[in-house]
């Protein structure tokens, strides 16, 4: 006898119930990453601004990125021992309360106090305004599991894909608004402004529930960051280490861009008119992530990543050849629009090849690693930019040697960054193509059946 409709039908009501449910959590993280990259920006925009410094943008900006890599093995192994919500909730209420105490900060002292670079208050505002942004990542690593928990394994591509268009309308809000407010309204009201909406995440998420059992690695005693956990779960997809250690060195070069790409627009736009351009960019996020959840990334996502890491480095090199403010805006679009299916691609074989369990912990060491390799080149870069590059660029000894391929301007020292870092980046990826962890890591993405029944039960 054939199924009864009434029989059905609960599967598909639960299917869309937690289709509804992901849908929620994915509106009320886009919200919070609003609040956290609209501070971000902010601070990143006034730092410069207020004192011309690369090398401050530069160790402010590496030093988000080293605190990831510190504390994305805790955040890994907290999701993994945690309901999903629960962890959430404890990342929206540490980041309100971060903020008050940045806001405290600014309302005990002078403006000129907060931004003395020598002193130690500057780097205790920028550094509690780090630590809840950084905490806010708790959220991201927790999101990439629920995608293996809420949606069928056959939509996973295309659910990374949504997160990286909804990833990408927040950047676009807050690229625009960053700019707009750190120049009509200033800092002091810019972090009003953050806490307000930090606080109205927080109070929406507690509305929401997600469906999940106490996840059995949280029943039973454990350390506070699980290497261990972590290297074996990685070890047992053959391949996934050297993804993770390709995306690490793609995240060197990475490091480049953040430490350059803002003081470069900054010296070609106003601070309003550059957090206009960051916005209207930033839409290619929304178009990169939005031709994922559309498409998928093919039957093999590995080899896509590559393709279009190959092209993000092409583009790297090409865009700041001439100081046009239409070839680096249109740069800036292209690469975030390329943006999301390199994260997809990782996300989305990492969701399948290693059990739902684990993930938090595999997830918490790929951002570890990759997050660390930023701080190295940001670090490094900066400084090497500040002192020797950008001089040197501008002496009629770097004009003469490199003139003919970067023509002339203001920025050419970074400009010459790019053009080296990028063709590196082409390098490296077209090498990855030739190796066995590529094979064999294409081969078990294929095969593998690990959570077939994970958001579909």
């Amino acid at each position: 006898m054939s199924e009864s409709p009434a029989s059905a039908a609960p599967p598909a009501a639960a299917v869309s119930a937690r289709r509804g449910t992901f849908l929620a959590v994915l509106v009320n993280t886009a919200a919070a990453n609003v609040t956290t990259s609209f501070l971000w920006f902010a601070l990143t925009f006034w730092v410069y601004l207020e004192t011309r410094s690369v090398l401050a943008t530069g160790i402010v900006g590496g030093a988000y990125m080293l605190l990831l890599a510190v504390f994305a093995m805790v955040f890994g192994s907290l999701v993994d021992r945690h309901r999903k919500h629960r962890v959430m909730v404890v990342s929206g209420f540490v980041t309100l309360v971060a903020f008050l105490l940045a806001g405290a900060l600014w309302l005990a002292f002078p403006e000129a106090v907060l931004l003395d670079l020598g002193g130690p208050w500057f780097w205790l505002f920028a550094g509690v305004i780090l630590a809840g942004a950084v905490i806010e990542n708790l959220r991201n690593i927790a999101l990439s599991t629920t995608v293996t928990l809420l949606v069928p394994v056959e939509r996973h591509a295309n659910a990374n894909g949504l997160v990286g268009t909804v990833q990408g309308l927040a950047f676009v809000v807050t690229s625009v608004f960053s700019g707009l407010s750190v120049g009509f309204l200033g800092m002091g009201w810019t972090l009003a402004i953050s806490l307000v909406l930090t606080a109205l995440a927080l109070a929406h998420l507690l509305t929401i529930r997600i469906p999940e059992e106490r996840p059995a690695a949280g029943q039973r005693p454990g350390p506070i960051v699980d290497l261990r956990g972590a290297i074996r779960a990685v070890r047992l997809a053959p391949g996934l280490f050297a993804l993770i250690v390709f995306s690490t060195f793609n995240n060197l070069i990475g490091g480049v861009y953040m430490a350059l790409m803002d003081p470069y627009g900054l010296e070609m736009f106003d601070v309003k008119v550059w957090g206009i351009v960051l916005g209207i960019t930033a839409t290619g996020f929304i178009i990169g992530g939005g031709l994922v959840a559309k498409f998928g990334l093919g039957k093999n996502p590995i080899r896509t990543m590559l393709w279009i890491v190959m092209a993000m480095g092409a583009l790297g090199a090409l865009f700041t050849l001439r100081e046009w403010w239409w070839l680096y805006a249109l740069g800036i679009w292209v690469y975030m629009a390329l943006i999301p299916p390199v994260e997809a691609a990782e996300q989305t074989v990492i969701q399948k090849v290693v059990p739902f369990e684990t993930q938090g912990r595999v997830f918490g060491f790929a951002a570890a690693f990759e997050s660390a390799a930023a701080p190295v080149t940001s670090f490094l870069i900066a400084p090497i930019a500040q002192f020797l590059i950008i001089p040197y660029m501008d002496g009629e000894s770097g004009r003469s040697t490199w003139g003919w391929l970067l023509g002339e301007g203001d920025s050419r020292g970074i400009a010459l960054v790019f053009a080296v870092s990028g063709v590196v980046m082409v390098i490296a990826a077209a090498m990855a193509f030739l190796t066995r962890s590529y094979r064999t890591l294409s081969r078990q993405y294929r095969t593998a059946e690990v959570h077939a029944g994970v958001g579909s039960s």
